[in-house]
């Protein structure tokens, strides 16, 4: 036992002091909330912003309506041509229009058309033409409803629709829209710390084994011991660094909290923050995380270790060998948005409970609700199982490394390492 613990001790400590681990520990939530806050930034600045003159042959467009649809928004505006329209239309570029559009003289508000054409002499993406599509409609349905005689207060109740919201009865905090985000950043979490912790396993075993260090080792320990020493000790460093990004957002929060008095913006963040802090059970699911990222860490990290025991220095064979486990861990992503759109269906509770996909699976349910959405008896049988599951790829990946670790210069195959795994 001892000497499992020095060797978990010293893969703990040997990553942790690495320059990699503290940068990517600060830069993974930094460079996360860049990516939500700056893809929005380069969409805005990189719209297309469309001025169209409108050259209305009907006579049913009038100016005081194209100002109110347009507004306050002048990045994307109409402009009603009454004279000199062959000039606009010969040269409208020339005039600081990006293209124009023609109303025939036989259009009337009963008919209307299905479709208008914008001229332009280039291309836009297809997102540029939405703005003023609408703005369109706006003043097609301005003048439908003149011509109809209806009134502001007509217009306003007319225009009103109905909206739907779910009313949990068991809890009446729960949010639909805060149970999905926190299912999908669950799982987009658990996804990458699959991939990215187990194959820091199956590198370090490789690294290990073809520098002949590992057969220093087993000379004093047991091959079973290193393996799982090795697994526990990257698994302590995984759950280090999701501890520091969980006081991270606590501390975020009430930073911004403190100062929320004195800032609206601060103060509407720490509302959206707190919002989703009692929408869910917050507890609950950080315990859970931490349960399923070790378990599936486990059930995963300990079939790349057996891999990386049993490749050599080409870096091919660790593609072709690990391929088959990586698929599982990406079905598993796969799984999760129709498991979100319908956390209570067979496929979201059978993919909860079988262990190779409930990491994921689970940790996207677990927001929306325990017990109304997932029972005990589902979270419990999920996690017997996972713990079951992890066990017996330990024993398996087990057999594997104790022929793997000391095997050189042969490149093996999956047939070959489930002999070893057999062999007494």
């Amino acid at each position: 036992m001892n000497k499992i613990l020095l060797i978990i001790q010293r893969e703990f400590l040997t990553r942790v002091r690495k320059k990699t681990f503290i940068i990517g520990t600060i830069l993974f939530p930094v460079l996360y909330l860049a990516l939500i806050f700056g893809s929005g930034y380069i969409a805005d600045k990189t719209r297309e912003d469309l001025k169209i003159a409108l050259i209305d042959r009907s006579g049913l467009f009038t100016k005081d309506q194209i100002e109110q649809v347009n507004g306050k928004d002048t990045a994307n505006t109409i402009q009603l041509i009454s004279s000199n329209t062959e000039r606009v239309i010969a040269g409208y570029d020339s005039l600081g229009f990006d293209g124009y559009l023609v109303i025939p003289g036989n259009f009337n508000w009963q008919t209307g058309a299905d479709s208008l054409i914008v001229n332009t002499k280039k291309s836009y993406g297809m997102g540029a033409l939405n703005p003023i599509e609408k703005k369109i409609n706006a003043l097609w349905n301005k003048i439908k409803h003149d011509s109809l005689g209806i009134d502001i207060n007509k217009e306003v109740l007319l225009n009103k629709s109905i909206s739907l919201k779910l009313h949990n009865e068991q809890n009446r905090n729960a949010d639909a829209v805060a149970a999905s985000t926190i299912g999908y950043v669950c799982g987009f979490l658990m996804y990458l710390i699959l991939l990215l912790y187990g194959s820091q396993v199956m590198m370090g075993v490789t690294e290990e084994k073809t520098s002949r260090i590992a057969e220093v080792v087993v000379s004093s320990v047991k091959p079973f011991q290193l393996m799982i020493g090795k697994i526990v000790g990257i698994g302590m460093v995984a759950l280090t660094q999701f501890l520091i990004w969980i006081a991270c957002i606590f501390l975020i929060y009430n930073v911004g909290k403190a100062s929320g008095n004195n800032s609206e913006t601060s103060f509407a963040i720490v509302a959206q923050i707190q919002h989703v802090f009692t929408s869910v059970d917050i507890y609950l699911t950080v315990g859970c995380f931490i349960f399923y990222m070790l378990g599936g860490f486990f059930f995963y990290s300990s079939l790349y270790a057996a891999i990386g025991s049993a490749i050599n220095e080409d870096m091919r064979e660790a593609q072709s060998l690990s391929f088959p486990i990586t698929m599982l861990v990406i079905f598993s992503i796969f799984l999760m948005a129709p498991t979100i759109a319908n956390p209570g269906s067979p496929v979201a509770v059978w993919a909860s409970i079988i262990p190779f996909s409930s990491p994921i699976v689970m940790m996207a349910r677990i927001p929306f609700g325990v017990p109304n959405t997932v029972p005990w008896w589902q979270l419990g049988l999920s996690m017997v199982l996972l713990i079951a599951g992890f066990m017996l790829t330990t024993w398996f990946a087990a057999r594997i490394y104790r022929t793997g670790i000391l095997m050189y210069g042969k490149k093996p195959s999956w047939k070959e390492m489930l002999k070893w795994a057999f062999r007494k």
